[in-house]
């Protein structure tokens, strides 16, 4: 890490929320990282396909992330510039006139508005479980459809509005994580068309001008003032109200920006800021992005374009799901359950560490991602993880290492859609979240998607970083066509010849099972194999 903290340089604060834990950083507009704090938050899983997280929570691991990076940085309240805000995104938060939430935020995980979904979404002729007619006016409007498994904002709307009916008349807005976090900042209720996108209820055929369509309201069955106000994405929403300016321990002064998806702002951190040039992130999810000119969908695959971080641009909606998840399951869950809140035991550098001398390939063990079932490029939510083709000779090195190339695997899968849906290879692919800490993986990437990975520097805060650099250009402070410049890449992995064979022969394995164990995970898994009263659930650090 390098400070900034010296002479008259000025900061953005940018607070990240994923599902597992709260980032802050406050990054120089010379794009060095002047300190970073974190603090872990929970998602809890309850019975019946509900995921949840805690909003209030959230704000108390918020002010104790912040005065960590605060307190890293050593610099003085007053040379902070702005807030920015980026998070985990559909997820959907209902909050009263007060600005207090009335329940617990749902997840992108949450598939319990799912049967809401599909029965909206029906209609003959059908066409993948769409009307055809519903579906092209979405498509033509939005770049995209609700999804049928009910994991966005739309599906968590429409479980409001079913399952508990008192919550959606209380709410006066439904808020994203960014949203709800510059409620938080200022007391104002706003969105911006980035970060509205998941409810599918926007009219999106110009990035520059993103409204609120009533025909799709009218579909959803949404009244329009339970939305909040559209933003362009570079607007400063105002200054940080005092109780927030004294919980964080910033100056009144303070401007917040308009937040983003992580996915959005992560677009930008990896340094992916040209049309075309791509990236990948493994986190607790994965996804492969760029930035693209122009509004465009291929349903088939679940591939979209939604409304960017950077004003009259879009970026490729690629979304896969769990994916660090699974190696996060498998060492707390399997391995090192007794540990698994232990801060000295650090599972991870002993699974990373075995899985290093593995061979590639695993001697044949694969391992399928799909612990919370498939999205793009092929919507699945019946279908489960599993290890196959194990041996006498496995070990806890095999399984760590298959992990890590199912994970690759899975996102191989995913290119070869992304780059037909964009028209052109990747010569390159920059790679940040957790995942790109691990130089075995990095080299696994490279080996299995079978071309150059860059390794952004500082991988887990790119986000954070991009959602910094998106509020220094929209203040006016540095250009656009700097930030590419700033992206600071640790390392460079190229493919290997001898293990990228290993990889071609075993990746068609993975589609094949996959294709042939679907119709057996949706008999097993298309009626609740469970029980537990109403709340009861599990929580995930």
């Amino acid at each position: 890490m390098t400070s900034g903290a010296s002479g008259g340089q000025r900061y953005v604060l940018a607070i990240d929320i994923g599902s597992g834990s709260v980032k802050a950083v406050l990054v120089s507009c010379a794009g060095e990282l002047a300190g970073a704090g974190s603090a872990g938050v929970e998602t809890r899983l309850i019975p019946g396909g509900g995921a949840e997280h805690d909003p209030e929570e959230w704000w108390r691991a918020v002010k104790d992330a912040v005065r960590g990076a605060i307190d890293q940085a050593g610099i003085a309240p007053e040379r902070v510039l702005a807030v920015a805000c980026t998070t985990q995104w559909a997820v959907t938060i209902p909050v009263g006139r007060d600005g207090q939430p009335l329940a617990n935020a749902l997840s992108w995980m949450d598939t319990r508005g799912g049967p809401f979904s599909r029965a909206i979404a029906k209609g003959w002729p059908s066409i993948h479980g769409y009307g055809a007619w519903k579906l092209r006016r979405w498509l033509h409007l939005t770049g995209g459809a609700p999804t049928l498994s009910g994991v966005d904002g739309f599906g968590h709307i429409q479980y409001w509005k079913h399952e508990r009916p008192d919550v959606y008349r209380a709410t006066y807005k439904f808020l994203e994580p960014m949203d709800y976090l510059n409620l938080k900042l200022t007391g104002r209720f706003a969105a911006t068309g980035s970060t509205i996108f998941p409810y599918w209820i926007t009219d999106n055929r110009d990035p520059n001008r993103v409204v609120y369509h009533s025909g799709l309201l009218r579909e959803a069955g949404i009244e329009r003032e339970k939305m909040p106000d559209l933003l362009p994405v570079n607007a400063v929403l105002g200054e940080i109200a005092a109780q927030a300016a004294a919980e964080l321990g910033l100056d009144r002064g303070t401007k917040v920006v308009m937040g983003s998806g992580d996915s959005h702002s992560a677009t930008i951190g990896a340094g992916a800021v040209g049309d075309y040039e791509g990236y990948f992130c493994v986190g607790t999810s994965a996804w492969m992005s760029c930035h693209v000119p122009r509004k465009r969908t291929d349903v088939m695959h679940m591939l979209n374009t939604m409304p960017a971080a950077l004003p009259g641009r879009y970026i490729v909606g690629a979304e896969q799901g769990t994916a660090g998840r699974c190696l996060e399951f498998m060492k707390d869950k399997i391995l090192f359950p007794e540990a698994a809140s232990s801060e000295e035991h650090d599972g991870y550098a002993k699974l990373n560490s075995e899985a290093s001398r593995i061979r590639p390939g695993s001697d044949g063990l694969i391992f399928t991602p799909w612990i919370n079932g498939v999205l793009a490029p092929d919507e699945d939510p019946y279908t489960r993880s599993a290890f196959f083709n194990q041996s006498a000779r496995t070990t806890r090195g095999h399984y760590a290492r298959a992990v890590m190339e199912g994970v690759a695997y899975n996102l191989r899968w995913l290119k070869g859609h992304v780059e037909r849906f964009i028209g052109r290879r990747f010569e390159r692919l920059n790679f940040i979240g957790g995942g790109a800490l691990s130089e075995t993986w990095c080299q696994i990437q490279a080996d299995v998607l079978g071309c150059p990975v860059g390794q952004v520097a500082n991988p887990r805060h790119a986000g954070a970083m991009g959602a910094a650099f998106a509020a220094f250009a929209a203040l006016g402070e540095i250009r656009l066509d700097q930030i590419s410049a700033m992206v600071k890449i640790a390392r460079v992995f190229v493919p290997d010849k001898g293990a990228g064979s290993v990889y071609d022969r075993q990746f068609p394995e993975f589609l094949e099972f996959y294709r042939r164990m679907k119709p057996i995970y949706r008999r097993l898994n298309s009626v609740p194999a469970c029980a537990g009263k109403p709340g009861e659930g599990e929580s995930i650090d």
